[in-house]
Formats: structure tokens, C-alpha cells, sequence
């Protein structure tokens, strides 16, 4: 998300953008929202209630509690509302640049190449002095009309890294490994995560390519565009589902991906010359 002082993304939430410090209201109970981060992140729950769903297990985050959540970790995030109050919520982006910069900073924290990692999963926070002092100094900035300066939200971002380098010093060599990603097979992450929506951008960070190799390895695998290739396996899972499974298309469409039974009706059809209710026929 680009920097922005107020953002309305919906009728019923509202997302203020610092930096890279997000405040987030959430009026009314939402759906659920695919969320996965380039960057490692805490995410501290003012009020309401946050539920985290990773696939395998449920880890809820109620009022005053702090979550943090890996780098390229992919979740399910729902923001509720809990005992009468709305969700509002502080999320803290650390990207790369700032971990760096900071590294260069925190010699004491130049741990052995031995020191264990922490396990790359959602770790729910205990509750420290620390953190409770961090987001208290910060809630003032729910108000859209108080609106502090980067050098000040940067701040803020150094009191984060550093309650939870308090907490645990391997969180260390965690947010400090700076080695690029290893490539790993376009086709397998696609096939995989073909239900998401995903900029060609996103595609090559999480294959561990710069835009440009993630471009010139696709051309080596497919005669198709990565959009076209995401949408061609969409329908094929979709036909799958209804001709085999039985499964209408009101049932398969988001499920696949797609926004709305038009837009999928219509690539069905440009794709097999009929429309997807001629399965059922």
C-alpha cells in the first residue's frame, strides 16, 4: 500500500496510512480478508477482535493484544467487533530498507550464525511494557485530522523492532537475514495459489525473482501471459468442480477466483464455446 494520510477503502472501514504505520477501523463484521505481507509486521488490536486463520489453526487477538506475523506468511485475517466495540487496529510494516539501516544501528544484536530462529508462523506477543507504551503513545493518530511526520512514525517503527528484539533475542537473526530468496518453481507457486489475486510484482517476490528474471523465466514455461495462464487454470478447476463435483456456479466462482458469476461466465465461455450452465446439460 503507497503511502496516504486517509484512505476509504469501503462504506464501512477506514484505513489511515503513516509511513509505514497503518490504522485501521473496521465498522461492521467483515468476510475475511486474504492477507500476506513482503514485509515482516506486528499487528496490535486497539479494539474489537482480530482472528488469524493460517489453514491449520485459529488464533484470535482480542483488545490490547499484539500479534507478529512473518514475512510472506499467508493468512486469513477476520476483524470483528467484540463486546459492543468496533475493531480499530496499528499495523507496523519493518521492510527491508528500514531492517537494514537499523542493523547497521544495534551492534549488540549481531548474534552468532549459530543462534536458533524463531519458527516462521504467526507468534502472538506477550504482553510487555513495551508494547503497551508503543501503541498508547500512538493512538492519538486514529483522528485522520492529527497527523504526525515521517521522521516521527519512523520512531515509532525503531520502538516496535526493538520490544520485540526484548522479547526474544531470536527475533534477531530472523529480521536480520538479508540473503535473497531462492528461486522456487513458477508453475508449482501458481498452481498452488491460483485463487489470488497477484500483481506481476507480487508473482516475482514470491518466486524470488527480480519483475525482469520473473518475466523471461515465464516466457521459458508458457506460450501465455502469467494473467492469462492464472485465468486459464481458474476455468479448468472451475469445470473440474462443476462436471465432476457437481457444483454449481454459484458455488465455484470466488472460489476460484474470480470477483462475480459475469466475469467468470464470460471467460468460461470465450474459453470452451459455451456457457458454464451447458455442464449441467
Amino acid at each position: 500500500m503507497e503511502q496516504e494520510n486517509a484512505n476509504q477503502v469501503g462504506p464501512m472501514k477506514v484505513i489511515f496510512a503513516y509511513n509505514d504505520v497503518f490504522f485501521s477501523f473496521f465498522y461492521d463484521d467483515e468476510s475475511g480478508c486474504i492477507h500476506r505481507s513482503h514485509e515482516y509486521a506486528m499487528n496490535y488490536v486497539y479494539s474489537g477482535e482480530m482472528i488469524l486463520d493460517n489453514g491449520k489453526e485459529q488464533i484470535r487477538v482480542g483488545k490490547g493484544e499484539c500479534v507478529f506475523i512473518p514475512r510472506d506468511h499467508h493468512i486469513t485475517m477476520y476483524k470483528k467487533t467484540c463486546d459492543g466495540e468496533r475493531y480499530c487496529g496499528i499495523f507496523l510494516n519493518f521492510k527491508r530498507n528500514f531492517l537494514r539501516e537499523m542493523y547497521g544501528k544495534l551492534d549488540h544484536y549481531k548474534l552468532p550464525a549459530s543462534t536458533s530462529k524463531l519458527d516462521a508462523g504467526v507468534i502472538k506477543l506477550p504482553k510487555t511494557a513495551e508494547i503497551a507504551s508503543l501503541f498508547a503513545s500512538m493512538t492519538p493518530y486514529f483522528d485522520p485530522e492529527v497527523k504526525p511526520k515521517d521522521d516521527f512514525m519512523n520512531l515509532k517503527l525503531q520502538e516496535g523492532l526493538l520490544a520485540l528484539l526484548h522479547i526474544d533475542e531470536r527475533f534477531a537473526p530472523m529480521l536480520f537475514d538479508f540473503n535473497e530468496p531462492w528461486k522456487i518453481d513458477i508453475l508449482d507457486f501458481m498452481s498452488k495459489n491460483y485463487m489470488y489475486e497477484f500483481t506481476l510484482d507480487e508473482l516475482a517476490h514470491y518466486t524470488g525473482r527480480s519483475l525482469a528474471t520473473f518475466k523471461r523465466d515465464f516466457k521459458k514455461i508458457s506460450d501465455l501471459t502469467p494473467e492469462k495462464w492464472l485465468i486459464r487454470k481458474r476455468l479448468e478447476i472451475a469445470y473440474a468442480k462443476m462436471k465432476e463435483g457437481g457444483r454449481k456456479v454459484a458455488d465455484v466462482y470466488a472460489e476460484v477466483g474470480f470477483k462475480n458469476p459475469s466475469h467468470f461466465s464470460t471467460a468460461f465461455k470465450k474459453q470452451y464455446g459455451v456457457p458454464p450452465t451447458a455442464v449441467f446439460a
